[in-house]
């Protein structure tokens, strides 16, 4: 992606940023982790912002990928950090590894230094073509007139997964759990008939629906995504309760100070209004731009938290 300087610092000047934080260098290398495989969200993230904030931070900013049990790999090596430049940016999940793994070696709400809230996404509800589904009501009464049916998953703990259980149980309603090794072979089945219904990241769904190969029922958050405003939301087609966001956050090492904190947040949130950013997140990805006080992150992790683990222990969900 080509930056535009002027563009990024015109912006930057419009927000009032341009001078909100010292202009000096942090000491070091930033290494910015993503413990996640490349292509994935926060790997896209990442490389999109990471020129912007080397030039607003005065110094080298490095991608590192560091997949592997779950995140939990490259989470560690930030929790382990020595340093106060590492950062990191994980998904909404990464609060509910505790549930999931008996030994994870770091807390994962207090072991990390908050620094904000980056995107959110929306997941949709959605059925194959052939399932005589056309709307929630729909939807609902199809799966209380079909005892046993099942959803499709790519896994245990996935967004999908956790998102149809939360949906389920506020509805008081029940489907069984066929997980997949991926996405891709789920979404392959649900097109082809073999399972009903799943949920889908939207920007998947939406050109899926287009081709005709699928139906969207509504999406996961309270309320309509703005890049797909024609899609009502389950909170409003009836689901009164649900709300599901799959949000991005960045965190620090614990060696991070305050100070530095606030100058990582502040680099980080300039670079998300620049122009060329907007236009990558927002448009070609489908996020929604959404940054946070360092406070506000850490309030918000530990409700997501609270939330996950009552959806987890009520629908007995377990590890794979």
């Amino acid at each position: 992606m080509k930056i535009r300087k002027r563009g990024f610092l015109g912006a930057l000047g419009a927000a009032g940023l341009a001078l909100a934080w010292p202009a000096a260098a942090q000491s070091g290398l930033v290494r910015l982790v993503i413990p996640l495989s490349p292509g994935t969200t926060p790997d896209i993230i990442a490389r999109v912002i990471s020129p912007l904030l080397q030039e607003r931070l005065q110094t080298s900013v490095i991608v590192e990928n560091k997949p592997g049990v779950s995140g939990m790999f490259g989470m560690g090596s930030v929790a382990r950090a020595t340093d106060a430049n590492m950062l990191m940016i994980v998904p909404a999940t990464t609060v509910t590894l505790p549930h999931f793994y008996k030994k994870v070696e770091f807390d994962v709400l207090r072991a990390f230094t908050p620094i904000t809230h980056v995107a959110s996404s929306s997941f949709v509800l959605v059925v194959n073509n052939s399932l005589p589904v056309n709307s929630f009501a729909d939807f609902v009464r199809w799966v209380r007139n079909n005892p046993g049916s099942f959803y499709a998953s790519p896994g245990n703990g996935t967004h999908h997964h956790l998102f149809m259980e939360k949906l389920l149980l506020s509805l008081g309603i029940k489907l069984e759990h066929a997980p997949y090794r991926g996405s891709a072979p789920a979404l392959n089945d649900l097109m082809a008939g073999q399972v009903p219904t799943m949920f889908l990241p939207i920007q998947v769904a939406v050109p899926l629906r287009s081709a005709g190969r699928l139906k969207i029922i509504g999406g996961s958050l309270r309320g309509r995504h703005p890049n797909f405003p024609d899609i009502p939301s389950l909170h409003e087609l009836g689901a009164k309760e649900y709300h599901a966001d799959p949000w991005y956050a960045v965190w620090g090492s614990p060696k991070i100070s305050g100070e530095q904190a606030e100058n990582y947040r502040k680099a980080i949130v300039a670079a998300l209004i620049a122009p060329d950013v907007k236009d990558n997140l927002v448009g070609k990805q489908g996020l929604i731009i959404k940054t946070s006080t360092r406070a506000e992150l850490q309030r918000m992790t530990q409700v997501e938290s609270d939330m996950w683990s009552r959806v987890i222990e009520i629908a007995q969900i377990k590890p794979a």
